[in-house]
């Protein structure tokens, strides 16, 4: 689960010793982080227990132009589990979300129930991941490249091409929006989450739609729009009161006692194919679980969708890693017994077969070293939230990454009618146009999560089951920066239908 809960997460710089290697791209930079209670918001210094770290080598950028990508030239894979491995019912899912988050914010908060208890299903369309909150003007953005604002929303009302060009100018650039395309983390984490937010996966969705409806609640109770509004904190609670951890043991927050209630009526089983493959992946390279859930989440969801005997699946199991800071930080890994955390252990302590809460890429990265008995092995990290699983592991490590986006599927490819996606009615979005790229009078051109996919995965996949019926040696074309073509290539098994739709 990817759900930020608090943003009282800042950064430094550490300047460590590294080694020349020019196999593969990049150059890279490391961060210390000072890290957040998870409910709380109070602060604390993380460092690492290992008094030796073993550090990732600088790596000479060379062209991507015309590359292969194959799963068998890694060493170590390592799978996200929320809506990567595991995937949920979404109809079923964000219906749950947001009745709980809507519920919480009326009868917690006081907000208007005719607004915000209104159904669901009228509104639909108005959802989409991956948008963008300007908190100060109650305004909702859907973003392209550098900043620039295709569509926005005023609360759930749509804003013409003249009202978004009055309120951020003439080059529809909002100089929040500039600086959180420029660098997602602090956005993420620093004072900038302050002014602006992204609903980043399938867990925070509904929370756009909820923002919107509040903010038509205000202006209509006003008889106006206001110059500011202050209604994010109010959410933010509501999102802590689901998801924080201490609720799955507890069967508090609404969330987590509905899914242990009836958790086949929200979480899909895995195929036997995908279950295969993960098999397959284990007998000749080493494979790890890496997911932001505690442990007893994580065991719950993992048992549902893969069955009693998932851990076999794995070589070692990750678990409440806290991302991103576990690519950018320092935080020890931690003993768990049973479900509880106990001691930090050295990397030196780490093993195969073990689960752990917590922890640190490097550290990781030291002990998948020595288990392959490789100087720098090869990693591959495959998941769906594209600042955690993709863009913040390809900027700050030399883990490559593989993309699993619903949408691709949902949407529809070019020449590939044969995939369905049984909840394309919840993420696909008539309204806020492709997840992919934009078609309007005045610009074409890619969203500016499509750019990330292709700057910062090497492909991109609508679920794990199209790899899966596929050997390991097979060769995909990966995304080239700076190559045209390459918006279409690295998408398999077929490049989303916006682009042939708008070529």
């Amino acid at each position: 689960m990817h759900v930020r809960l608090n943003h009282l997460v800042y950064r430094w710089t550490s300047t460590k010793t590294v080694i020349e290697h020019t196999n593969r791209r990049g150059g890279i930079k490391y961060f210390s982080e000072v890290a957040c209670s998870s409910v709380s918001g109070t602060t604390n210094t993380s460092r690492s227990s290992s008094q030796s770290r073993m550090v990732e080598p600088t790596l000479v950028k060379v062209s991507k132009a015309n590359s292969i990508f194959r799963l068998s030239d890694y060493d170590c894979i390592g799978f996200d589990l929320d809506n990567t491995i595991c995937r949920y019912k979404l109809a079923q899912m964000v219906k749950l979300e947001y009745e709980v988050l809507a519920e919480y914010l009326v009868t917690q908060k006081g907000y208007n129930a005719e607004y915000l208890m209104k159904p669901l299903d009228g509104s639909l369309d108005f959802l989409q991941k991956g948008l963008v909150f300007d908190f100060h003007r109650g305004n909702i953005l859907k973003l392209g490249s550098n900043g620039y604002i295709s569509k926005g929303s005023h609360g759930t009302r749509f804003m013409t091409d003249f009202e978004i060009e009055g309120i951020y100018g003439p080059d529809r650039k909002w100089n929040m929006s500039v600086a959180f395309c420029q660098d997602m983390l602090e956005a993420w984490n620093g004072p900038m989450s302050e002014r602006i937010r992204t609903v980043s996966d399938y867990f925070d969705m509904p929370a756009a739609l909820v923002f919107g409806r509040i903010v038509d609640s205000v202006d209509a109770k006003e008889g106006k729009k206001l110059d500011s509004y202050n209604v994010w904190p109010d959410i933010l609670d509501g999102l802590v009161y689901m998801f924080k951890r201490e609720n799955f043991s507890s069967d508090e927050g609404g969330y987590f006692p509905a899914l242990k209630k009836n958790p086949g009526m929200y979480i899909n089983k895995c195929s036997s194919n995908v279950i295969n493959w993960l098999k397959q992946i284990k007998d000749s390279k080493v494979v790890f679980l890496l997911t932001g859930s505690h442990i007893d989440f994580a065991s719950f969801t993992a048992t549902n969708s893969l069955g009693v005997n998932w851990r076999d699946l794995f070589d070692i199991v990750l678990c409440y890693t806290r991302k991103p800071g576990f690519f950018t930080g320092a935080r020890p890994f931690i003993k768990l017994d049973g479900v509880t955390e106990t001691d930090p252990v050295n990397v030196e302590d780490l093993e195969f077969g073990n689960m752990y809460s917590q922890g640190n890429w490097q550290d990781l990265y030291q002990f998948l070293s020595k288990k392959t008995g490789q100087q720098h092995p090869k990693c591959l990290y495959v998941g769906d939230n594209l600042i955690q699983d993709i863009y913040v592991p390809s900027s700050y490590t030399k883990c490559d990454t593989v993309a699993v986006i619903e949408e691709l599927g949902a949407e529809g490819m070019n020449d590939n009618d044969s995939y369905v996606h049984s909840d394309a009615s919840v993420i696909v979005s008539s309204g806020w146009g492709s997840y992919f790229g934009t078609k309007e009078k005045h610009v074409t051109g890619n969203s500016f999560w499509s750019g990330i996919i292709k700057k910062h995965s090497k492909i991109c996949v609508p679920d794990l089951g199209v790899l899966a019926s596929l050997p390991l040696t097979f060769e995909f074309h990966s995304f080239s920066e700076g190559e045209e073509k390459s918006d279409y290539l690295g998408y398999y098994p077929g490049y989303p239908r916006s682009f042939w739709q708008s070529a």
